[in-house]
């Protein structure tokens, strides 16, 4: 009997080998834990539909943070949900508003730990979308400005990076210019470049009280089927000003976030979404998989398809296991 010449499995034998021939590898520092923060004092309140992520208040975050500071991970993205909601989404940009004093907290407490703002309007505005309405209309143009000065607020309480993911066009070029005009020219922005109109938000939209009162968000975020026009947003953003990319959702959209790795040489980042964490680790407490290891190989799979940084849910628990 012929025996093959190749043998591919002499580099699979034992996890020794397998680790030195490991093309692709998850660290602590690829990892950014999204934190929702609360009004409060002493809050640490569990999230039933996203299993083992919590909702903070600002005295406890800061807790936290300092927990994903010790745990390695570069950073942490911000998402707040204010006690009062209006029209124009008033609380996004206020001084004393729930994201400014949990950024400035986090700040003070964890200097080195790189601080990401969420820039949108839908955890502010009662009717739950991302911008200002005429009608029952998003208005893009208005929308914008209002974006631009909750970034510059951001940035004023400590922000390092802002990350704007409502998808109004021309975004990214009036928070670079607000930022710069306001001597902010350091901070950085990681655009929602490439963000579908998912069916894999629902967990998020729960955590974060910014389900839509009426309508979806199809009109403003991206369809589904459309894979070329990512890679025309992304370029928009980046003769922008944007300084990194996020693709999002990531597990379900490998295909967009390989096009920008091809494409585009800057930082990539891929948000491992709450429908997808969720489904994850559902799964894994009826028994039907291995929820680390399943978590694991989706998110290696981030990596291999082109990803720099990884927001996930999973950041925390997957740093203790690297």
């Amino acid at each position: 009997m012929a025996h093959p010449v190749t043998r591919m499995r002499r580099l699979r034998r034992n996890e020794t080998i397998r680790g030195m021939v490991r093309e692709n590898r998850l660290a602590r520092e690829d990892l950014i834990l999204p934190l929702f923060v609360v009004e409060g004092s002493g809050v640490r309140e569990s999230i039933g539909s996203m299993p083992g992520v919590d909702r903070f208040s600002v005295d406890q975050v800061v807790v936290e943070a300092k927990r994903v500071a010790d745990l390695g991970l570069p950073g942490v993205i911000l998402f707040g949900i204010p006690d009062e909601k209006d029209a124009r989404g008033s609380g996004a940009d206020a001084e004393g508003g729930i994201i400014q004093r949990a950024t400035r907290a986090i700040a003070d407490a964890v200097p080195d730990l790189a601080v990401m703002t969420d820039v949108c309007l839908c955890e502010y505005t009662d009717h739950g979308h991302c911008g200002l309405l005429n009608g029952e209309e998003v208005e893009n143009d208005s929308s914008v400005e209002r974006l631009a000065a909750t970034a510059v607020s951001h940035a004023r309480a400590g922000a390092s990076i802002v990350a704007p993911s409502d998808m109004m066009d021309g975004r990214v070029a009036a928070i670079r210019s607000a930022l710069d005009a306001e001597g902010f020219e350091d901070v950085a922005i990681l655009s929602y470049a490439a963000k579908y109109a998912s069916a894999f938000y629902g967990p998020f939209r729960d955590a974060a009280e910014s389900t839509p009162a009426f309508g979806d968000r199809r009109a403003y975020q991206m369809d589904p089927p459309n894979r070329r026009e990512a890679m025309r947003e992304m370029k928009l953003d980046l003769e922008e000003g944007a300084d990194m990319l996020m693709v999002k959702p990531a597990m379900a959209y490998l295909d967009i976030l390989s096009d920008a790795r091809r494409e585009f040489d800057v930082p990539l980042a891929a948000y491992h979404v709450s429908g997808e964490y969720s489904m994850i680790k559902a799964a894994g407490e009826r028994g039907w998989l291995d929820a680390d290891a399943a978590m694991f190989e989706s998110l290696i799979s981030m990596k291999r398809a082109g990803a720099d940084l990884i927001l996930t849910y999973a950041a925390a628990e997957v740093a203790e296991r690297l």
